[in-house]
């Protein structure tokens, strides 16, 4: 089962940066208990939905063609809470991106408001590790993945691209 923690992409400029967003409802079973009485969206889920976001960009960046995950959590500050009802979006960029790995830098809004500074490191994980092999299908970007893409143009990558927000 993969948990997917965006809801879809409004902005795409390759290889530079995204922004996403994920609307909170109190249908999502994890906030009936998380807390009782006073539902909030744990931190370590809005990290997982940055994560989401960075990777993507991230992968896209290189057609897809690496394994991109998680290597490490730099920074996570977070300065509100999230409730059912709100809407947040992730704005992720990339600050470097090299063939072994890439870090990107991040904020999650609610409206006008900050929620989290983000900085996360990326391993592309057929170029780091020590001659282990991995399938040769690329199991972090599956159709579900690429399916949040949908409505976003990405454009020529030799060019500035705009993004358009998706139906």
């Amino acid at each position: 089962m993969r948990w997917i923690w965006i809801d879809k992409f409004v902005e795409f400029e390759s290889g530079k940066r995204a922004s996403s967003i994920k609307n909170v409802t109190l249908a999502e079973e994890y906030l009936h208990d998380h807390f009782p009485g006073f539902p909030v969206m744990p931190e370590c889920l809005m990290i997982e939905g940055m994560a989401q976001t960075a990777g993507i960009l991230t992968g896209e960046a290189k057609d897809f063609q690496e394994k991109v995950i998680l290597a490490k959590v730099n920074k996570a500050v977070f300065f509100d809470y999230v409730c059912p009802g709100d809407t947040i979006r992730y704005d992720a960029k990339i600050e470097m991106l090299t063939d072994e790995a890439a870090s990107t830098t991040g904020e999650i809004h609610c409206g006008e408001k900050l929620i989290a500074e983000i900085d996360l490191m990326f391993s592309h994980i057929d170029r780091n590790l020590g001659g282990k092999k991995f399938p040769k299908d690329n199991f972090v970007f599956t159709d579900t993945f690429k399916s949040l893409m949908r409505g976003i143009s990405t454009g020529d990558k030799d060019s500035s691209k705009n993004a358009t927000e998706a139906d």
